[in-house]
C-alpha cells in the first residue's frame, strides 16, 4: 500500500495504491481528511488498489461526508474494477462522484 498526494487543477489528489484493509485504512482516512480540514477539494485517485474491505470503504464515507459538511468537492478518480465492484455491491456507487480525469479547476 502506498498514499501519495498531489495538488493538480485546484484538486488535492491523494493517490492510493495496493490494498486497502483494516491495516492500512487509519492512514487512508488520515491522507484524505487532512487536505478536507484545509479546504481543499480533494479526489482520491485509485486505479491502482487492487483490493478494499469495509474499513477503506468506511475512510471514503467519512472523506465524502466531511466534504459535504464543508460544501467541498470530493470524487474517486479511476476507479480500479475491483474497488467499482465492492462499490456497486454495497450501493455506494450512486453516493460517490465517479471521475476518469482531473477536471479542469475546481
Amino acid at each position: 500500500m502506498s498514499i501519495k498526494s498531489v495538488t493538480q487543477n485546484g484538486f488535492a489528489v491523494v493517490v492510493l495504491n495496493g490494498e486497502i484493509d483494516l491495516s492500512r485504512s487509519q492512514e487512508v482516512r488520515r491522507a484524505l481528511l487532512e487536505p478536507l480540514a484545509a479546504g481543499h477539494p480533494t479526489l482520491a485517485e485509485m486505479s491502482g488498489v487492487t483490493y478494499i474491505d469495509s474499513s477503506g470503504i468506511a475512510a471514503l464515507v467519512e472523506a465524502h461526508q466531511a466534504a459535504r459538511k464543508k460544501s467541498l468537492k470530493f470524487g474517486l478518480l479511476a476507479v480500479s474494477e475491483p474497488v467499482s465492484g465492492v462499490l456497486a455491491l454495497a450501493r455506494l456507487d450512486k453516493v460517490f462522484s465517479f471521475l476518469t480525469e482531473i477536471p479542469s479547476g475546481q
